[in-house]
């Protein structure tokens, strides 16, 4: 059933014709009858700048509502690139889930599904189903690579790093690590195993696109420093990819971390207030103090002392004071092993 859905076209359409040369701006119309909007559509910014012959490539921001510094480095680019200076396209939207990004919210506010977790999608699904579809069988077909930029967002704050997915088809994962080599970064997360098959980096790979998405820190606002990484790093791949004349200038490799096991990470036992003492980027050992989890309701009961199960690098922190039971508290890697 899933790949019949898959032959059926598009409820989505984009009021921009993506063939045309030049600089086009416009709305992906995704019709989804509500109270808000029950005959006219949700609108879905989209722009494209086509040049001269060469490669098309796709980049996504506000995949999740909450992450901000993605939009805002791609909007940087359609602010600074002119079609007269690419050799191919570059077609970019810079809030894919734009309900969730007007509404600061992780999941869409039009039917609570989380956009990274709806692919490939159904055309006669929910907004975000429908919306997951258009990506799938319309722009993956017909884009030579895709950027996906996410961050922490509200509740968690990741230390910077691009994502590569480790394929089945090894030449697809050498194209995703030099992308995310050239993206800049001094670490790329390599998605392996534990990488979830209904996300964007899933959809390429089934596409046989290359594809990189970042985790560009996080806590729900903008950094400025890390919106300039990313727009660097997003201007050093259009170069690696040829859209853009240079060099990339690809330098020292970067370090590459994975998710060996869930259980290296730390979640909360209980509901509490979390007193952190470690942040994303260090290095910690099995048994390091993580932090403290107090009560507030209950200040004669004393604090639980929360260490790490096991060794490893801290690629997240969560971002919340108050915790429930089951919330990530940190999220910790491994140096990824050879070949990966």
């Amino acid at each position: 059933m899933a790949e019949a859905k898959q032959t059926q076209p598009s409820r989505v359409h984009a009021t921009i014709n993506l063939d045309s040369p030049g600089k086009q701006t416009g709305d992906l119309m995704l019709k989804w009858s509500d109270n808000t909007v029950p005959l006219g559509y949700h609108p879905i910014a989209i722009a494209s700048l086509r040049g001269s012959d060469g490669p098309t490539v796709l980049l996504l921001g506000g995949t999740h509502g909450d992450e901000f510094e993605g939009p805002a480095a791609i909007l940087r680019l359609a602010e600074r690139l002119d079609p007269s200076q690419i050799a191919g396209q570059i077609i970019m939207i810079p809030a894919l889930n734009a309900p969730a990004v007007a509404s600061s919210s992780r999941v869409s506010p039009l039917d609570g599904q989380n956009l990274n977790r709806a692919f490939p999608g159904d055309p006669d699904g929910g907004p975000t189903a429908m919306l997951a579809h258009y990506v799938e069988t319309v722009l993956l077909p017909r884009v030579d690579a895709v950027i996906d930029l996410h961050s922490g967002g509200k509740a968690s704050v990741f230390t910077p790093c691009a994502l590569a997915s480790r394929c089945a088809d090894p030449k697809l994962t050498k194209a995703n690590l030099d992308l995310a080599s050239a993206f800049g970064l001094p670490l790329i997360w390599v998605l392996g195993a534990h990488n979830d098959n209904r996300s964007v980096n899933a959809a390429a790979e089934r596409a046989g696109v290359p594809m990189i998405a970042t985790e560009l820190g996080g806590g729900g606002n903008i950094t400025p420093e890390i919106v300039d990484a990313a727009e660097t790093g997003l201007m050093r791949c259009l170069t690696e990819l040829g859209l853009l004349e240079g060099s990339s200038g690809i330098g020292t490799p970067p370090r590459q971390v994975e998710i060996a096991s869930p259980h290296d990470s730390l979640y909360a036992p209980e509901n509490g207030l979390f007193d952190r003492y470690v942040c994303a980027g260090q290095e910690v050992q099995a048994g390091d103090l993580a932090g403290h989890l107090r009560f507030p309701d209950n200040p004669g009961r004393p604090a639980l002392k929360l260490n790490f199960p096991n060794s490893g690098f801290v690629l997240a922190h969560g971002n919340r004071g108050m915790v429930c039971r089951g919330d990530l508290l940190a999220l910790v890697a491994q140096n990824a092993s050879k070949g990966g």
